[in-house]
């Protein structure tokens, strides 16, 4: 899954994609490089960052969809949104998934909305909210209270008649998460993994990655495609990255050794 954030402030990669030319070719490349999902969000979930509006978010994710869309592109097509009407519009611009961070807890609307297009949705974890879900996260088992978090918001969806075969889960790496935090649900993904669906790992570039090299979102490829191929082996299924062809290396690699005799 190709990270495309057309923002102005995203941690990593903040306007760098915020204009239709830029973000289609960004996506192109991305699929050239062996992505099969494009992930198209418009508001900056960055620890400290405010949220944007409706109006504004629709305004960055739209054209972007829809030209992707028009022009053919091989690949899934997903909306970054907490907003049931900024997915409505995606879904119907041609997106497929709805990643939703808040994992339909933002937007009462959102489940309904997901239930009623028999669209996949992904499911985060979070702790707190993204303007202050780093000022002091603590937890008493990391492992077991995300996974009993994915657990419940699994069964909520089920119950807001959405089919467990549409739902994807995604532990929330550096959502609300110390350094520590974060080593330690990568060290216990398989049992994520045992929760029976589709795990998503999103650990590009991420702060925690920096914090044990000392180098910038931009110099962290390495260090993220280490986390893929830990993922991999530990039966991860869909990774979210910035660096695509670095990533789709580490990821064959790890699955050519996890097949080996």
């Amino acid at each position: 899954m190709g990270i495309l954030n057309v923002t102005p402030d995203s941690f990593s990669d903040g306007g760098c994609f915020d204009r239709l030319e830029t973000a289609v070719a960004q996506a192109r490349r991305m699929v050239e490089e062996g992505a099969a999902i494009i992930d198209v969000g418009g508001e900056s979930t960055r620890p400290g960052s405010d949220p944007v509006s409706e109006d504004e978010e629709l305004r960055r994710v739209l054209p972007v969809i829809e030209a992707l869309r028009r022009q053919g592109l091989p690949a899934l097509i997903s909306v970054d949104t907490m907003k049931a009407e900024v997915a409505r519009r995606a879904l119907d611009a041609g997106a497929a998934l709805v990643n939703d961070q808040s994992a339909l807890r933002y937007d009462p609307a959102m489940a309904g909305l997901v239930a009623q297009r028999g669209c996949a949705v992904c499911l985060m974890h979070m702790q707190g909210e993204p303007k202050t879900m780093q000022d002091d996260p603590r937890y008493v088992d990391v492992v077991a209270e995300v996974a009993a978090f994915l657990h419940e918001r699994l069964a909520h969806a089920v119950d807001s008649g959405i089919r467990s075969e549409q739902v994807l889960i995604d532990p929330g790496i550096g959502f609300g998460k110390t350094v520590e935090h974060n080593l330690t649900l990568l060290r216990h993904l398989d049992e994520l993994v045992s929760l029976g669906r589709p795990v998503v790992l999103g650990a590009s570039r991420k702060r925690f990655l920096g914090a044990l090299f000392g180098v910038e979102p931009e110099e962290r490829a390495v260090a993220t495609a280490a986390t893929t191929a830990l993922g991999a082996l530990a039966g991860v299924a869909v990774f979210r990255v910035h660096d695509v062809l670095p990533n789709v290396q580490a990821l064959r690699v790890a699955r050519a050794v996890g097949e080996a005799g």
